[in-house]
């Protein structure tokens, strides 16, 4: 009765806080947190161990307390690029520590170690991810799921995915990852760089095409083969309410410092490349990658100057004035600018306006290019010396076309929503979860 109780008030919250949740084609769109009934029968009476940050909310309130208050027992969070209260910087590492609002212990999953231990999960039955991805392939949360999934599998602990909506996934574009030479934490599969599934619908593609460790493989495959027991899963999706892949969805927390508004997150796919050279782009202001330039550029242009701030506490540039860009407006005028695709031209006229075009990019160590991030972020060697050479941007999208054209036809087997062009999701066997 107590339970009974605490979720129908759990439901009546998520009635009055619904305003921030934006319409879709269908009403109001709901991430999958939302939907209690849905899976609170598969978590309740078991050890829950949560995979979460700051986005991890139901309504107004963190999701880890909303199941405390449903008498779901956490025994471990998890904590991804950013932290489980997401106020590090990009790329800080993390130790393991305390919640001091739950009392949860936080063991972090970025940094040196990515995966959790067989220690971590040995008071843990059943696994949970809930994160806001931003479905662009250099924000590294794909990965993370990734490792996740590998760890789950291999300890043989169900995995529950929350979904939640992609605010860029209404359009698929940019260059596909060459895995093979420049896979890493910011791209490990050969997708291109805003792939248009949600994480959940990224999850079944890493199954679906074997793209995870060939030991999780093998043990998947076999799992297979097997009847699977009445109501058991190892990893199962919970849908969105009401998301399809032509939504707009606003998100109600920033994923993460960075990326404080909408205008950042539509932007993040196009300005993300300049984190590969020496140009700033826009960390340390109100408005990253909203701004983007360069102290040696016209000072006619718009002027801004970095300083360090919570979340960026070191980045380029900082301390000196900056000329470039200024890419910010309303929401609806930055959708205006990025038009449904990866858009080069800013980066080819920054390229063309630089005046010491050798040292545009920032080199490794290896002084290399091939070994650049730059490469990382891109996901080949070819856009570098296809800027050098003054490729124009039509011919760099054609480039692009065969590989993008493969992944699409990858991308359609794996859909849980109506797609882009209004077609219906396609229905697999074993869709809905996987056995053990």
């Amino acid at each position: 009765m107590k339970m009974l109780l605490a979720l129908n008030a759990c439901l009546l919250q998520l009635a009055c806080s619904a305003s921030h949740v934006p319409a879709g084609k269908g009403g109001k769109i709901h991430p999958a947190a939302d939907r209690i009934r849905e899976y609170l029968p598969l978590i309740k009476g078991k050890r829950i161990g949560l995979f979460a940050n700051q986005t991890t909310v139901v309504g107004n309130t963190h999701l880890a307390d909303t199941l405390r208050k449903l008498g779901v027992n956490i025994t471990v969070i998890f904590g991804p690029e950013h932290g489980f209260r997401g106020t590090a910087d990009a790329g800080e590492k993390l130790a393991n520590y305390t919640d001091k609002k739950t009392g949860i212990p936080v063991v972090s999953l970025y940094g040196s170690k990515k995966k959790p231990s067989d220690k971590d999960l040995e008071n843990v039955d059943i696994l949970v991810f809930d994160i806001q991805d931003v479905g662009v392939r250099y924000y590294t949360y794909i990965s993370s799921l990734q490792d996740f999934m590998e760890a789950a599998i291999m300890a043989n602990k169900p995995l529950l995915v929350l979904d939640r909506p992609n605010p860029n996934g209404f359009y698929v574009d940019g260059p596909v990852m060459d895995k093979s030479k420049y896979g890493s934490f910011v791209g490990r599969q050969d997708v291109p760089a805003v792939y248009g599934l949600t994480i959940g619908e990224y999850g079944y593609m890493l199954l679906g095409e074997k793209w995870l460790s060939a030991e999780a493989n093998a043990r998947v495959a076999n799992w297979n083969k097997k009847e699977p027991k009445p109501g058991s899963f190892h990893f199962r999706v919970i849908p969105c309410g009401n998301y399809d892949h032509s939504s707009k969805y606003e998100l109600p927390v920033r994923p993460s410092p960075n990326l404080p508004d909408m205008q950042s997150v539509y932007l993040f796919p196009s300005i993300c490349f300049f984190e590969g050279t020496v140009f700033s782009e826009g960390r340390g202001t109100p408005r990253p990658f909203q701004v983007f330039g360069h102290p040696s550029l016209p000072k006619t242009m718009y002027a801004f100057t970095p300083n360090p701030n919570e979340g960026a506490k070191s980045s380029k540039l900082y301390g000196q004035r900056c000329y470039g860009w200024d890419l910010g407006g309303s929401t609806e005028e930055v959708l205006e600018k990025v038009d449904g695709r990866i858009q080069l031209r800013w980066l080819i006229e920054a390229y063309k306006l630089f005046p010491q075009k050798d040292s545009f990019f920032i080199l490794p160590k290896s002084g290399k290019m091939e070994d650049s991030f730059f490469n990382r972020l891109v996901g080949n060697n070819d856009l570098w010396q296809q800027l050098k050479a003054g490729t124009s941007e039509q011919a760099i999208r054609e480039s692009w076309q065969p590989a993008l054209d493969r992944f699409r036809v990858i991308r359609k087997k794996y859909l849980l929503y109506t797609d882009i062009d209004g077609s219906a999701p396609v229905i697999l066997p074993g869709k809905t979860f996987i056995p053990i």
